[in-house]
């Protein structure tokens, strides 16, 4: 599968545009992440890209979530370390791989740099800084579903909070066109 096709697959899955979107910002910090530890960004933004293809037909049974994308990826022969990465980001398989982790920290980031860009005064991703984004982390009422112990868990793939919130942002702001910020 290319990034075309699960683009398109992606994108058929999701009813909610800010769900797709937020594809999109995961697959741009796993690109960006990929860049950085000299791996292949290819099979990393794949695993951004479709990490969440059925959030909206498991949102009622969450134990299941991941599980029903390894089912519908079985037809496109999906290397199986992108399966296993997906996974990762819910719990459901070890997270013994740089992009297992990578992944597990990425998903929640990116809801943390957008209610940042939110909350600034021209709502554009690329008016903020790191800085701006370490204040909001640290507000714990600021973004509540963006659990701060998943994105601190950039530790677990040696990097610190502040590089990781910058390879994050720099990822996002290279789409903020698609992303309509």
């Amino acid at each position: 599968m290319d990034r075309q096709q699960a683009y398109e697959l992606a994108r058929s899955k999701f009813t909610n545009m800010n769900l797709f979107k937020h594809v999109l910002a995961v697959e741009a910090v796993m690109r960006e992440l990929a860049i950085h530890f000299h791996d292949d960004t290819e099979t990393w933004g794949l695993a951004g890209l479709l990490h969440d293809l059925d959030y909206e037909e498991t949102a009622d049974t969450p134990d299941i979530h991941t599980l029903r994308t390894e089912e519908m990826l079985a037809e496109y022969h999906i290397d199986a370390e992108i399966i296993k990465a997906i996974k990762c980001h819910n719990n459901k398989a070890p997270r013994d791989t740089l992009m297992g982790k990578a992944i597990y920290a990425a998903d929640p980031v990116t809801g943390l740099i957008v209610a940042a860009t939110l909350m600034h005064p021209d709502k554009k991703l690329k008016s903020i800084d790191v800085d701006f984004i370490l204040r909001r982390f640290k507000e714990k009422r600021f973004a509540a579903g963006a659990n701060r112990d998943q994105i601190s868990s950039c530790a677990d793939f040696g990097l610190s909070l502040e590089e990781f919130l910058t390879i994050a942002l720099r990822g996002m702001q290279k789409i903020d066109q698609e992303l309509g910020f």
